[in-house]
């Protein structure tokens, strides 16, 4: 990123090189933003922006690494002197750290799994969103994005199907409830705040089991990130259903 360009729409995001990440960054592409496309290694990450049309740059992120955070906020200040859209979407769970053959139950699970799993999914998005802020503040139309997952219900779509994992189901509760504080303290501002829950998509991440496509997954995240003046703030949307939690 060399040269500096106040006017063009730009969007960070997180964990963008592949699944529902690199749907979103497509997604995005399409609508016109220049796409900023975080991936923990940048040749994984040239990969990935090299499979999709539109102005997509690869950066070096990992959500929890605050030296990485800062070099990217740095590199957006210089050449655009803002960011208009800025989607939270890197996740893990506990088999990302500790492979199993199926998910842990509770008793399973342990305080060192909840540290792993809430370093990213929670502490990252609020290190992103603190980093970033005064970006998103300088765009006409800001908007924050968190994918989270109907998991993060504690009532019968999340904590009573299926044998869902407790860190990571929490951590998706947490984070919809600080998408709600966000967007209650700029609700009288430009900036809106909202998760998107992109259904029970066909990645990596659940070995492929899902019902739904990375690019149906993904929709909501782009339509949230391109919400009109009078758009919703503090909630959460499958499609466009707004969820109870």
């Amino acid at each position: 990123m060399t040269t500096r360009n106040s006017t063009q729409k730009v969007a960070l995001v997180t964990g963008g090189n592949k699944g529902i990440g690199i749907a979103i960054v497509r997604g995005l592409a399409q609508e016109g933003f220049t796409v900023l496309l975080g991936a923990r290694s940048a040749a994984v990450g040239r990969a990935a922006a090299d499979t999709v049309d539109g102005d997509v740059r690869p950066v070096v992120l990992d959500v929890t690494d605050q030296g990485e955070i800062d070099a990217v906020a740095a590199e957006v200040a210089t050449e655009f002197g803002h960011l208009d859209v800025l989607v939270n979407n890197a996740g893990v769970n506990t088999m990302t750290f500790r492979p199993m053959a199926e998910l842990p139950k509770p008793t399973d699970e342990t305080v060192e799994d909840f540290e792993n799993v809430y370093a990213v999914n929670v502490f990252g998005v609020v290190r992103m969103i603190t980093a970033f802020l005064p970006l998103l503040t300088r765009a006409d139309a800001p908007r924050i994005v968190n994918v989270t997952s109907k998991r993060g219900s504690i009532g019968e779509e999340g904590a009573w199907v299926g044998q869902p994992s407790m860190v990571y189901s929490s951590s998706k509760t947490a984070l919809n409830a600080i998408t709600v504080h966000y967007a209650r303290e700029f609700a009288d501002t430009p900036l809106k705040v909202n998760g998107a829950a992109p259904g029970h998509v066909a990645t990596d991440f659940n070995a492929f089991r899902g019902t739904r496509t990375p690019d149906e997954g993904a929709a909501v995240a782009v339509r949230l990130a391109t919400l009109p003046a009078d758009g919703p703030t503090g909630a959460v949307f499958e499609d466009d259903t707004q969820l109870a939690w």
